[in-house]
């Protein structure tokens, strides 16, 4: 089996390249050195040559828009990234009877539903990021392609941007910081995601179709930032705050916990709890950098 990961200098991307050699020769893509091809994910003509050249059994997507508040400002970069260039992976994928694996988001969701997001439930985003995503997710399915789409939010890693490497910084740098606390979702380890991916991958005789992928447990971004000061031994005050206190340009869902049973079904994967995640990734990092959190 060959598996192009388009994307692989980013965070699930990075983890991608290390997760699915088991099943086969992977080539990656990044928009910079540090791949085995260099690709511009917005040049659209260098993405069908790259498809073509490699032609794989495979290919997954982990190249997005991902700057929510700059996409208000860039939404049509936005949309070339996040709608583009997974209708035209998607299409070749359909002419050439490979599958593709693709990376959604809770922001699909205007997170006011009292309840877990199901798969099934009416998309209403009110990003330019949500928008942008959305008509990924619509184009790859009207492809006709054999696709599977990972629905997924708050996710983190040890490289890259994101809320974990963010507070680390600001809690060195200040005693005090205020965080929304009325904001809820389970946080994903980037490492998490890409192991799943690879059961995905694995169980090719599996319907595709769009999947909800998250730990266990649900917290808010103040929960989530708590547990990052205890895990990390710091000892920055917290102090909770509501949506309405936190400047931002683009829309911020407030539910964005989604129900897992269809993956957990379908693939017979066991979902970790959110916390756990956290306290691996923090013993990861530790180690990489010699750090002691004992």
């Amino acid at each position: 089996m060959r598996i192009l990961v388009i994307g692989a200098s980013g965070q699930v991307g990075w983890e991608l390249v290390r997760a699915l050699p088991r099943l086969g020769e992977v080539v990656s893509t990044a928009r910079n050195e540090g791949a085995d091809i260099v690709l511009d994910v917005c040049d659209l003509e260098q993405l069908e040559r790259t498809l073509e050249t490699v032609n794989p059994d495979v290919v997954v997507n982990a190249a997005a828009y991902t700057a929510v508040e700059r996409a208000e400002n860039e939404p049509e970069l936005a949309m070339r990234i996040n709608a583009d260039t997974p209708r035209t992976a998607a299409g070749w994928a359909a002419s050439n009877q490979a599958r593709l694996v693709h990376y959604s988001t809770d922001y699909v969701f205007d997170g006011t539903k009292s309840e877990p997001y199901l798969e099934n439930d009416d998309p209403a985003p009110r990003s330019a990021y949500g928008r942008s995503k959305l008509a990924g997710d619509e184009a790859i399915l009207a492809s006709g392609c054999a696709a599977t789409i990972l629905r997924v939010g708050w996710v983190y890693g040890a490289r890259g941007s994101n809320f974990l490497l963010k507070m680390r910084d600001l809690m060195t740098e200040h005693h005090t910081l205020r965080i929304v606390a009325d904001q809820l979702g389970a946080p994903s380890w980037c490492r998490m995601i890409a192991g799943i991916t690879a059961r995905v991958i694995e169980a090719s005789d599996e319907e595709g179709g769009v999947y909800n992928l998250a730990p266990t447990g649900t917290t808010s971004w103040y929960g989530f930032a708590e547990a990052i000061r205890d895990e990390f031994r710091m000892t920055c005050e917290l102090k909770p705050i509501a949506t309405s206190d936190y400047p931002a340009s683009a829309y911020r869902p407030p539910n964005s916990v989604l129900d897992t049973g269809k993956i957990k079904r379908t693939f017979g994967v066991e979902l970790p709890e959110w916390r756990e995640l956290l306290r691996d990734c923090s013993r990861e990092m530790a180690l990489a950098t010699g750090e002691s959190l004992e």
